[in-house]
């Protein structure tokens, strides 16, 4: 390509210092023109080692501040600050393959569409960290398309994301109030206003997932919990599927203490975890004979850790901001569009 699109690479960190200077080690390794991108990180007052390892990179990068130390703000941040064209997200869990933002520049020129990525396949590690990876790459662990696609296609919502600039300018900026599931949200912001949310295979990456089940729980417990908002905020943006595990939780919860004075709840409750059981055992198998058997228990359990956790979530966010139904909502914060984008470099437009 003769004239590449600037680039403005976005990485949201705090207490990183495990995992930043791999990211960044493969964002510096990209085959896009190095004169045609940049790199600023977004730290939210890390008290580990981040810090040093950011300084390692020196004026390679730019380092922002984000006192209120949560993810959407520091995404707002950092685009704000941003000079390109085009603005990528980079979680710091995650390692890019050398052609990542090539392939998603070329992705967004090829379609149109106002965010493009990729699937999110993730990396493992010991065994218990492997079975939580095989968990979240099958369908029956998250729905949602990217952990398990295959193929190009238009979709709801995709990993990271890469945006025109102009996307920003026309639907707003992440929603700050979501500590979760911002990028769902602002996924749907774009297709109500008749945009389009693009997956293509070609961009690569790893994202470095939970490597204890402590963790996995915590995880999916704030995703079900800040869905309850997403579901305040904008009801058409839920599927049929964000409300299986809560309700299945429910009645699982409320028939097995409904047993202890009426004989047919212990009945119902039997049969709803039964077929539970079931359906986790038959899905672990299915993971097992791909990736081996020996993940069976693990998989078997990381499937429930994050079912009962998501599930459990969503059942206390409908408590925590029962109080939000009737209230009004606030706009998310616009990015000024006045602000002006790199200009192309002469070697670029060459």
């Amino acid at each position: 390509m003769s004239s590449w699109p600037f680039v403005s690479v976005v990485i949201p960190m705090r207490n990183e210092g495990k995992h930043i200077e791999r990211c960044l080690g493969s964002v510096f390794a990209q085959d896009y023109p190095a004169d045609r991108f940049e790199v600023i990180v977004v730290d939210g007052d890390s008290e580990d080692n981040s810090r040093e390892v950011l300084a390692r990179f020196g004026d390679r990068i730019r380092v922002l501040r984000n006192p209120s130390r949560i993810v959407p703000t520091a995404l707002n941040i950092g685009i704000r600050a941003a000079r390109g064209e085009i603005i990528a997200r980079v979680d710091a869990h995650t390692t890019l393959a050398p052609d990542y933002l090539r392939r998603g520049v070329e992705a967004l020129l090829r379609t149109g569409a106002d965010n493009v990525g990729g699937p999110m396949r993730t990396a493992g590690g010991g065994p218990v960290a492997e079975a939580i990876a095989r968990a979240m790459d099958s369908r029956f662990g998250i729905g949602a398309y990217f952990h398990f696609a295959q193929a190009d296609r238009e979709t709801d919502t995709v990993y990271m994301g890469m945006w025109p600039r102009k996307t920003f300018e026309r639907v707003g900026l992440f929603d700050e109030e979501l500590v979760r599931n911002q990028d769902d949200e602002l996924n749907y912001r774009i297709r109500r206003s008749g945009g389009r949310v693009y997956l293509s295979v070609a961009m690569r990456s790893l994202y470095q997932n939970r490597e204890t089940y402590r963790a996995l729980a915590r995880q999916f417990f704030e995703y079900g919990k800040w869905k309850v908002r997403v579901l305040q905020k904008h009801p058409r943006q839920m599927s049929w599927r964000h409300f299986v595990p809560p309700l299945f939780v429910a009645t699982s919860t409320l028939t097995a203490i409904g047993s202890l004075f009426w004989p047919v709840c212990g009945y119902v409750s039997a049969a709803a975890l039964g077929s539970y059981a079931l359906a986790v055992a038959l899905a672990a198998t299915a993971v097992a004979k791909k990736h081996g058997l020996g993940l069976w228990p693990r998989v078997a359990w990381a499937f429930v850790v994050m079912h009962w956790s998501w599930g459990s979530g969503f059942l206390w966010g409908l408590v925590r901001f029962g109080h939000r139904w009737l209230q009004p909502e606030e706009q998310p914060p616009r990015l000024d569009p006045s602000t002006e984008a790199a200009p192309r470099s002469a070697a670029a437009t060459s």
